[in-house]
């Protein structure tokens, strides 16, 4: 079946499904705009533009790429968007400095590796003495990172040489220029960078790569807890927050389309590299294989979300606003 046919099956069964699961909207929205980053937790809500599965709710469905942490800050305070994928410690940082929005699922549990030059890493202690290249200063992957390199006993300014650029692609052309030894990446940059390595003319000057040490496995053994992170999920913002209708159709919306990407993992590589044109629909589609996404409603991951708070809260409260998000954060909006 092609790509065109199989959308317009997965459009008319997610209609019908979601339909069928709650009371129908009063009035269509002229727009609803859904925005995420180049990452896996993107994935779900083009496939949700693309297939139709929200063409009830709103006259115009629109995915908006976002290319970096302030850019998201300043979508988030500026309305921009109605659903926002985020990491959860700038959705507590948002919601605690008086953002009105609600976390709606943490649905990224694990998509962050060290891509490496040097095939014998596997603990953090191994880089020791190295220099790493890391995007997103002061946000994720960087605050997961020296989290999680400190606990090891590594002192950050002694022990390591830290290279910091501004987005995870960034970090990938290091890579495979030979500019860099040790890059942190979340996928499908880490895909696209041992695809690029490996294969086509890149590969004739391109160092051989490896993915190195999985912050998900050092999260487990030096935290002692199951080996993932609640890394990032989906936020409603003002214009939807309190919405029970609407919060309903993008939750279960927004799973369907992350299981059909895990089902069809090619399509939703075709599908993803068509409106993020800096990936290939290959390093999508192997990204789906070890990317570790579930999507779990805010209210059933809050214990765990908390914990990670726990820890960022002793390392620098001022990383989710100085305190733990009330409850209402979690919350589903109540049906009046």
């Amino acid at each position: 079946m092609s790509l065109l046919n199989m959308n317009v099956v997965s459009r008319l069964l997610l209609t019908v499904l979601l339909l069928a699961s709650g009371p129908a909207l009063a009035e269509k929205l002229p727009r609803l705009v859904l925005a995420g980053p180049s990452s896996s937790v993107s994935n779900p809500l083009i496939h949700m533009v693309e297939s139709g599965a929200l063409a009830d709710l709103a006259d115009q469905v629109e995915f908006v790429n976002w290319r970096d942490p302030d850019q998201l800050r300043l979508m988030a305070l500026n309305g921009q968007a109605d659903v926002l994928a985020m990491p959860v410690n700038v959705a507590a940082n948002l919601y605690n400095r008086g953002a009105k929005l609600r976390l709606l699922n943490v649905s990224t549990w694990g998509l962050l590796w060290l891509v490496s030059r040097d095939p014998g890493l596997t603990r953090m202690t191994d880089l020791r003495g190295k220099e790493v290249t890391l995007p997103f200063r002061g946000d994720m992957p960087d605050i997961l990172f020296a989290l999680l390199a400190e606990r090891e006993g590594l002192d950050l300014r002694k022990d390591l040489r830290l290279r910091y650029v501004a987005t995870p692609i960034d970090a990938m052309q290091l890579l495979l220029t030979r500019r860099t030894d040790h890059a942190l990446l979340a996928e499908p940059a880490i895909s696209m960078a041992l695809r690029k390595a490996n294969s086509g003319a890149l590969s004739l000057v391109a160092p051989e790569l490896h993915r190195s040490i999985d912050l998900q496995q050092e999260w487990g053994r030096l935290l002692q807890r199951e080996a993932r992170i609640p890394q990032a999920g989906i936020a409603l913002m003002a214009s939807v927050k309190d919405n029970p209708t609407i919060a309903a159709r993008i939750e279960e919306a927004y799973a369907a389309s992350l299981q059909w990407c895990g089902e069809h993992a090619q399509d939703c590589g075709k599908l993803v590299a068509s409106r993020l044109t800096m990936l290939s629909a290959e390093a999508v589609s192997d990204s789906l294989a070890v990317a570790q996404m579930h999507a779990v409603p805010a209210a059933e991951a809050r214990a765990e979300v908390e914990y990670f708070f726990d820890q960022l809260l002793e390392k620098n409260p001022a990383l989710i606003g100085g305190k733990l998000p009330a409850a209402d954060f979690y919350a589903a909006p109540a049906v009046p």
